[in-house]
This record gives C-alpha cells, sequence and structure tokens, in this order.
C-alpha cells in the first residue's frame, strides 16, 4: 500500500479538542469514515493514531445477499403463478 499523507488540522468539538481530517482522507479510506481508536504519543513530535474501522463492508454484503434472495423468491413466485409458465427472452422479443 503507497503512503498518502493528508493534513491534520486543531478543531473544537464541544468542550473537548480534536483533530480534524480533510475530507479526501475519508475518500481514499471510507473503511475508516466513523472509526473510533486510540492516539498513542511516541515523542515530543510523533503522535500515532490507531483507527479501528467498522467493518460494515461485511454487513452490506450480507443485506445485500439477503435482499438479492428476496427478490429472487419474489420473481420465482412470479413465475409459478403466470398462466403461461416462463417465456425466454428471446421468445418474448421475436413475438
Amino acid at each position: 500500500m503507497a503512503i498518502s499523507t493528508y493534513r491534520v488540522t486543531p478543531a473544537r468539538i464541544g468542550n473537548s479538542y480534536g483533530l480534524r481530517l480533510p475530507a479526501a482522507f475519508y475518500r481514499d479510506h471510507s473503511q475508516f469514515a466513523g472509526a473510533a481508536g486510540q492516539a498513542e504519543v511516541l515523542d515530543e513530535n510523533t503522535l500515532l493514531l490507531r483507527l479501528e474501522p467498522e467493518e460494515p463492508q461485511q454487513g452490506e454484503a450480507e443485506e445485500d445477499s439477503l435482499l438479492l434472495g428476496f427478490f429472487l423468491d419474489f420473481l420465482s413466485r412470479q413465475a409459478l403463478k403466470a398462466d403461461q409458465g416462463p417465456v425466454l427472452y428471446s421468445e418474448a422479443m421475436a413475438a
């Protein structure tokens, strides 16, 4: 993975202070959007920020799979209910 550098700016968040990352960071690394983590001070001028991304990709994939399953079930039921049965696409276009 190529190293990318992003400018971080200070931000006041309520009664706390924080660091603001640019939108480009989240565009390039969307897995970190909404992620929590820890900051570790390595020395006087160095801070290591470790983010622990939530794993929405897996959940989204399962949800997509579930929705696709529902849709295919619906299509199967509609095809079984049809009076004439399934019609091939090429036959339907010829008619």
